[in-house]
């Protein structure tokens, strides 16, 4: 009865029916009240998203999958300090985390949200010299900032690694394989009957479901376990290399010797699957790395700085206005060729061609695929050599693992291939990783010129071109960052991977149409997500209703506490209006979610700067420069506060680098102008004005300040007629009043001026 109902509930969690799958192992839990059964059922309420079930279900169980289930109940309940109790028990010390990689996986995340940044790397660490598959803790060191070269990440070592997993086989009692291995090892006796091929390839996924631990067949195939040891079986675990699990013994690898009829899977360990990674429940937020670009335009005001929101630009003129098909320059002063396509409906051929990368022809179709396939093929190297040594036993030993097969998910594979087909996804991970970790390091154009070495079958999907959107985003060049991120929405239309950053884009553009047609479609998409209330919530915001922005940026923030960047659009709401206490306290939360997340500490500097508290200011654009030292907006901002602090000399050196880090951006050197007419040294300032001119020509306060200098210099038909120029370029209703209160006082001495 127990077998019946097991396999039934793993039945039913492999086609989704998890009201089914629960009330079934409810009955299961009725009659055979074991832990293990316990295990399953919670297993069944986290798939059916409801945490606190599982959470009350295994309170206080002392099995490793019952605590590392457990745990998982609690960081989606944000109880971390449980969570953390149930991974480490403060009274066992010694007790190893439980399920290997995935465990310290979940580890690290409860570091990370506890701002224990040293643990945290530590276990993400941990969880990929243990898995080197493991991306996610890749993923999570880049975030942090303290990722290892991809290179050395994903090498030979990690080659091993993955070799040891499926290629050693061993026949030691201490040494159990797991239950996904041994059924899979004849197909005619894993899978059932009534299960088609299609059904098999679908199901092959279906490994690492938290209800499917009891260690039956995943496919429902012939293998019954009994009531004894039935449920000892976890697809929570992951391959590791080290000899000292929690159960005592090293993860097992693929056994191409074990018959149907061989051991009983009712002699399986509880930690002993070697293929799980961590449950999809759990949806830890990523911190969308962002940039200046999130930040509003500047407002270009001639005496006061408005609290600009998230851009870097003086005005949106020059590339807003810039022609399509024109060269744009991105934000580190390098050309990039811009592909601008027409059409919002694709052919087939048409969509094709939306994916090519910029300075490659792909006129020949076969040119194309050979071109791609070659970034791959030159990279399958025949790593036997490292698992052979001088031995001629180990030699003989090394061939006949390759020579073998094994069933490897779902299908018989040799062993060459699994060499070779390891060395092919490491090479994927080794370009992959390189460029997340440029990325979140903003070294954009290294970034970039990393994801350009992707074969094209994997550049053209969703996620790298949204990661290619992020890094131009970086950039300040919207044009390309709104491209990129078109293109991976017509890929993937169901996802929403960085649309909350392709919303902002579009809110600099000031496309206000195709922005609301976004928000509208991502909250058709997904009510639930972050991202979609970012991308409306940046649509108010575009019309000027702030209150109404705010309310749909604190909606994202409900959804999803931990995503920093709703905290900081709050942020820059409040600011617009006002409020900058709660601004303040927004964008603190911000940083409490992610520390490097610059975004906040460039908002607190805008803060303390209009509150003319320099001192704070210059500290907290200090701290976002450290972070991302190549932004030429976070530079020009820390020069005005330290220019405010009448530290001029230093001010001047910030803004010489910030005009280097992008010569396209206007707002340095309009600041250091300013600065040189403080100090009186009006010719310089001309100067800087005059080649300001040529990158911003309908930039009113340019002309603005260019009369104030000519004005110091007793130069009133000059400064008139600058002064007019400025007026004729329609400058705001603030500038404009400040504007004509100086052509007023032309003639007024300096020392009677007020304001000005």
């Amino acid at each position: 009865m127990e077998a019946i109902l097991v396999d039934c509930v793993q039945k039913s969690l492999r086609h989704f029916m998890h009201a089914n799958a629960i009330f079934l192992c409810q009955r299961l839990c009725a009659e055979f009240p074991t832990e293990t059964n316990l295990q399953l059922l919670a297993g069944c309420y986290l798939q059916n998203n409801q945490a606190y079930c599982a959470y009350h279900i295994l309170k206080g169980a002392q099995m490793a999958q019952s605590r590392y289930l457990f745990a998982i109940s609690c960081f989606q309940m944000d109880l971390l300090s449980e969570a953390e109790a149930a991974l480490c028990p403060v009274n066992e010390p010694s007790v190893e985390v439980p399920n290997g990689a995935a465990g310290h996986y979940l580890l690290g995340l409860i570091y990370r949200y506890t701002d224990r940044r040293k643990s945290a790397i530590h276990n993400f660490k941990q969880a990929l010299s243990m898995d080197p598959l493991m991306w996610a803790a890749y993923e999570e060191l880049c975030i942090l900032g303290a990722a290892e070269d991809a290179t050395a990440v994903f090498g030979e070592a990690a080659a091993l690694c993955i070799q040891k997993q499926y290629l050693h086989c061993t026949t030691s009692p201490k040494l159990h394989s797991s239950a996904e291995d041994c059924n899979i090892v004849d197909t005619r006796h894993s899978v059932s009957e009534d299960t088609s091929p299609r059904q098999l390839k679908l199901m092959q996924g279906m490994k690492d479901f938290p209800g499917n631990h009891h260690g039956a067949s995943i496919l429902g195939g012939t293998a019954q376990p009994n009531n004894s040891g039935l449920s000892n079986i976890s697809f929570y675990n992951t391959p590791s290399p080290m000899a000292a699990q929690l159960s005592g013994v090293a993860p097992p690898p693929l056994c191409r010797n074990v018959q149907p009829n061989g051991q009983n899977l009712s002699s399986l360990n509880a930690d002993s699957s070697p293929k799980s990674t961590v449950n999809s429940t759990i949806q830890a937020p990523r911190r969308k790395f962002v940039d200046e670009g999130k930040l509003r335009k500047i407002s270009g005001r001639l005496f006061s700085d408005s609290g600009s929101r998230r851009s870097s630009r003086l005005s949106s003129d020059a590339s807003v206005n810039a022609n399509a098909n024109a060269t744009v320059v991105s934000g580190n002063g390098t050309n990039n060729s811009s592909k601008y396509l027409g059409g919002s409906k694709l052919s087939t051929m048409a969509f094709r061609s939306m994916a090519v990368r910029k300075g490659q022809s792909w006129a020949n179709e076969n040119a194309d695929e050979g071109i791609h396939n070659d970034v791959l093929d030159d990279s399958r190297l025949n790593v036997t050599s490292t698992t052979s040594s001088s031995s001629p036993t180990m030699e003989a030993k090394s061939y006949e693992q390759k020579a073998a097969n094994f069933p490897i998910g779902g299908q018989i594979v040799s062993g060459s291939k699994v060499i070779s087909g390891a060395s092919e996804i490491l090479t994927l991970l080794r370009i992959f990783g390189e460029g997340c970790r440029l990325a979140y390091l903003y070294r954009c154009q290294d970034a970039l010129d990393t994801y350009m070495k992707l074969p094209h079958k994997h550049y053209s999907t969703g996620w790298v071109l949204s990661q290619v959107g992020k890094v131009y985003f970086e950039l300040v060049d919207y044009l390309e960052a709104e491209q990129a991120f078109g293109l991976a929405h017509q890929i993937t239309p169901y996802s929403l991977e960085g649309m909350d950053v392709y919303s902002t884009v579009l809110y600099h553009l000031k496309e206000d149409m195709k922005l609301s047609y976004l928000a509208q479609e991502l909250v058709s998409t997904d009510r639930l997500a972050p991202q979609s209330w970012c991308a409306m919530g940046n649509c108010y915001s575009l019309q000027k209703d702030h209150e109404t922005a705010l309310k749909n940026f604190q909606r994202a923030v409900q959804l999803n506490p931990r995503f920093a960047y709703a905290h900081t659009l709050c942020g820059h709401e409040y600011v617009a209006l006002e409020d900058f206490e709660n601004g303040i306290k927004c964008y603190q939360s911000a940083l409490t979610v992610d520390a490097r997340h610059y975004n906040a500490w460039y908002g607190l500097g805008m803060v303390y700067l209009r509150q003319e508290k320099f001192e704070f200011s210059e500290h907290h654009f200090r701290m976002a420069f450290h972070i991302n030292p190549r932004s030429s907006v976070i530079m020009s901002y820390l020069g005005t506060a330290l220019h405010a602090l009448k530290r001029s000399e230093e001010a001047l050196m910030v803004m010489e680098k910030a005009i280097l880090a992008d010569k396209k951006n206007p707002l340095p050197m309009y600041q250091k102008a300013n600065i040189l007419m403080s100090l009186e040294k009006f010719d310089e300032a001309l100067e800087v004005l005059e080649e300001l001119k040529e990158y911003a020509p309908c930039e009113s306060s340019v002309y603005a300040l260019m009369g104030r200098i000519y004005k110091r210099r007793n130069m009133h038909e000059r400064a008139m007629l600058h002064y007019g120029i400025s007026l004729d370029l329609k400058p705001s209703a603030t500038d404009a009043a400040a504007i004509k209160a100086a052509i007023e006082k032309l003639h007024v001495p300096d020392e009677m001026e007020d304001n000005l």
